[in-house]
């Protein structure tokens, strides 16, 4: 009975009504289109960092992580490869052997990080053909090499120039070698230019002297929902006493800090909206009550205990505040959907930058369903709360003052 009371009541007075769930509505709108965006944004800057090199997940022998040494090399059979492949969430595995070296040519020496790689499965998760600038892609087996453009510079060396790389291989054994440079590749993180060195990884297992050994196997998974459980799936296939298998935000622990921190950020931007809201609601409320003190001094007057009319009011601002939810999220759902399917996209100087770092330029908003409830669900919480004052206001209302004002 009170719930139809207040159900007829709002709209007793359409205009007030409509201003109401205008506002709760816009507010579901704004918070779930500036939550889409961000995580889309984040979404996708994690998804081209983790296809940059990483991949979302990685297999190592148990302790390499801590410490990254070629003794930590392993070797995994080729049915555990088979079974891992053959896990639907895991779209491919991307083995290397990676150690450091010195790099030199005539009287110049640098440091860099050469990775021995399967030129087929690289191309396929991180798609290092197409960074090559200059020169040709490797092949298998082959005894040749990728550079990066930095690196190249400082050397002073180019496409069909020799490379001469010592480092220490597997156990202690002397790894020196002469190669020639295939090719130039260009990263645009200006550290990874620096100091990328490529071999095709039967190549650099016999510069190492770890026949058949890798240091870490890459996984490309292209769902990012998929993550959790092909890992868990992979698992199941593997003796987890031996090897270690992580996930990308164990391996790149600086980006989940940096996204941490622009989320805290956002809380702020989120407090300053909300509190816009919430004083936008809350006036709406204040001038409900205050039209209506006469109306309430009547009823109370007449017999009807304040306990049912301050339920039926607050109903009312519950009614209000669950049809601007729900109204919100319709209103808010194909807004992030053509966004969705039409990010943001950047141009000029701001564009280029991203570029350079391995970046696409775009911003596409997250579709997901959680973000709207979770944004329809603060506000009418907001909404509840307000909608206290006219309880309250009720509960200490004196009928004979309200009727004469």
């Amino acid at each position: 009975m009170l719930t139809k009371l207040a159900w007829r009541n709002i709209w007793r007075n359409k205009r007030r009504t409509w201003i109401t769930i205008a506002s709760i509505l816009f507010a579901v709108l704004f918070g779930s289109f500036m939550e889409s965006l961000q995580e889309g944004a984040w979404g996708n800057m994690i998804s081209n960092v983790v296809n940059y090199y990483m991949g979302y997940g990685q297999i190592h022998q148990k302790g390499y992580w801590e410490e990254q040494v070629i003794d930590k090399a392993f070797a995994l059979p080729a049915d555990k490869i088979d079974a891992i492949e053959s896990i639907d969430e895991i779209g491919g595995v991307v083995p290397r052997l990676e150690s450091f070296g010195l790099v030199s040519a005539t009287n110049i020496t640098r440091g860099a990080l050469v990775v021995g790689v399967d030129p087929e499965a690289e191309q396929s998760m991180t798609q290092l053909a197409d960074r090559v600038s200059e020169g040709s892609y490797l092949v298998d087996d082959e005894q040749a090499v990728l550079v990066a453009e930095g690196l190249a510079d400082i050397l002073k060396l180019g496409v069909q120039d020799t490379l001469v790389i010592i480092s220490q291989g597997y156990h202690g054994v002397n790894a020196a070698g002469k190669y020639l440079i295939k090719g130039l590749v260009n990263f645009g993180s200006p550290e990874l230019n620096k100091q990328m060195v490529y071999l095709p990884l039967k190549t650099a297992q016999d510069f190492y002297g770890a026949d058949g050994l890798l240091t870490s196997i890459a996984l490309k998974i292209d769902d990012q929902d998929d993550i959790d459980s092909g890992l868990a799936a992979i698992g199941e296939v593997l003796d987890t006493t031996a090897y270690e298998i992580m996930k990308w935000d164990a391996l790149l622990p600086d980006l989940v800090q940096a996204r941490s921190l622009d989320s805290a950020g956002n809380y702020i931007v989120y407090f300053i909206l909300y509190s816009i809201i919430a004083f936008g609601i809350f006036g709406t409320i204040l001038m409900m009550t205050k039209e209506r003190e006469y109306e309430f001094g009547v009823l109370i007057g007449i017999g009807m205990r304040r306990v049912a009319l301050s339920s039926v009011v607050w109903m009312e601002i519950i009614l209000l505040g669950m049809l601007g939810a729900l109204l919100g999220i319709v209103a808010s759902t194909p807004l992030v959907w053509y966004f969705n399917q039409n990010p943001l996209r950047f141009s000029g100087n701001y564009a280029n930058t991203l570029e350079k770092f391995g970046f696409e330029p775009i911003f596409p908003a997250a579709f997901d369903l959680s973000i709207f409830v979770v944004q329809a669900a603060i506000v009418f919480v907001i909404t509840a709360i307000l909608a206290i004052y006219p309880w309250l206001k009720i509960r200490r209302l004196e009928p004979v003052k309200a009727m004469r004002d």
